[in-house]
């Protein structure tokens, strides 16, 4: 059943739900209420826009922070004003500077390894033996034709002292009988002048002896003819004699070089055969070198040998010991990007050097009196422009600083314009910077 509605004293009637209302009023809609919610909502609006418009002006304003780069992980060096060294370096090994490689003279078979490397040889040392029976044959026969035309020689030899014989005796007997014809001729001649003899007797004898008086002189040059003729025919055999004699020991030195041997006082390096192998004539058998004259080969930057010349001193270090030592080569041509230089040795080497021992080489190219230079960057190169990061004083921040270099060296580089004396750059490689002009050093 509903509540009867109650009166206060004030006019007001409760009702019974708790909602109070004044007597005798009526509700009226309020005009004008949205709009001014709608107006207030734009302002607020505009007023949020013109803030982000002057934050993002600000913003935009603002410079882009320091990068930061923490201290210990850069190379920091002072320029400094003084003499500066000129130096090259590089890798390199020692060589021995007396090489021989051994050739095998003949073609042949590996039928025996003697001695393996590393042994000491001498001269007359065997490494290895080879066996080829075309050699053995060629020699047996080249000593059998050089038997035979000795034999000859000998044949002729006696051959042409028993024509030479004949010759004489024929000779002789002429002029035997010239001088009977001779004598008899005079004695007719005599006893034709007393009327004694008959002229035809004494005409007889004179032709006699002048008939035989020419025969002698024949004789005579027949007889000095083959005295002379006989050398020139012995010659010409004894030279062919001595061709075969030469061949034939040509051929026995191809036997006798089938046993291979040093050559000289040294050290067996390398042996690149094996028993069994076959080898033709020129192949590379063995390898000695004298392992007591050493010299070292450095390989150097070609862009850095263009200073180097002959005679410029130098610094072997060989890890046990540093070497002075002096260019004495210079490889005029490049492979794969650098120079071959040699050093040969001016002091005893230390303990443990032996060849293809790896050393580093240190040659000086010159000596600079006074000059600006600092430590060798990572980057950039001699004779250029280069940004380097120089440290503002008292600050902890870095300046990109543009930088012309000079002259290099192996740790330092000379400064042409940039930097003065006293100033402290970073001298690590800052490429990761690049896009910075100021870093902070934390």
């Amino acid at each position: 059943m509903q509540q009867p509605l109650r009166a206060k004293e004030d006019n007001t009637i409760v009702r019974p739900s708790g909602f109070t209302q004044p007597r005798n009023a009526m509700d009226v809609p309020r005009a004008g209420v949205a709009a001014k919610k709608r107006k207030k909502r734009i302002v607020i609006g505009g007023a949020v826009v013109l803030g982000l418009i002057a934050a993002t002006y600000a913003l935009s304003q603002l410079k882009p922070a320091v990068p930061s780069i923490d201290r210990s992980t850069v190379w920091i060096d002072t320029v400094k004003r003084g003499p500066m060294v000129r130096q090259v370096r590089g890798l390199g090994i020692l060589v021995p500077e007396e090489i021989r490689w051994i050739a095998a003279r003949t073609e042949g078979r590996v039928d025996r390894i003697v001695i393996r490397p590393g042994a000491a040889v001498e001269p007359d040392t065997v490494l290895l033996e080879l066996t080829s029976p075309e050699v053995e044959q060629a020699a047996r026969d080249a000593e059998s034709q050089y038997a035979a035309v000795e034999a000859e020689l000998m044949t002729l030899r006696a051959t042409l002292q028993r024509a030479l014989l004949e010759q004489e005796s024929n000779a002789a007997r002429v002029q035997s009988e010239y001088q009977q014809a001779k004598m008899e001729a005079e004695t007719n001649d005599n006893l034709a002048k007393n009327g004694l003899v008959a002229a035809l007797t004494h005409k007889t004898s004179k032709i006699k002896a002048e008939d035989l008086a020419a025969r002698d002189a024949i004789e005579q040059k027949r007889l000095a003819f083959s005295h002379d003729s006989i050398e020139p025919q012995i010659a010409a055999k004894q030279a062919e004699v001595e061709q075969k004699k030469a061949f034939a020991q040509m051929r026995k030195d191809e036997m006798e070089q089938l046993k291979v041997r040093a050559g000289f006082t040294g050290v067996l390096q390398q042996l690149p055969v094996e028993v069994g192998q076959r080898v033709t004539a020129g192949t590379n058998l063995a390898r000695v070198a004298d392992p007591t004259k050493l010299k070292a080969q450095i390989k150097i930057a070609e862009t850095q040998a263009k200073d180097i010349q002959i005679g410029l001193p130098a610094a072997i270090d060989t890890r046990n010991g540093v070497v002075a030592g002096e260019v004495v080569r210079v490889d005029p041509a490049v492979e794969q990007g650098t120079v071959t230089v040699d050093v040969a040795l001016k002091d005893e080497l230390p303990r443990g050097a032996r060849p293809d021992l790896s050393v580093d080489g240190t040659i000086e190219l010159e000596r600079l009196d006074d000059v600006i230079y600092v430590g060798r960057p990572a980057f950039g190169q001699e004779n250029n422009t280069v940004g380097i990061f120089k440290l503002v004083a008292g600050t902890s921040e870095a300046v990109r600083t543009p930088v012309t270099l000079g002259r290099s060296s192996v740790n330092t580089i000379e400064i042409k314009n940039g930097l003065q004396p006293g100033d402290q750059v970073i001298l690590s490689d800052t490429s990761a910077m690049d896009a910075h002009d100021r870093i902070r050093l934390n």
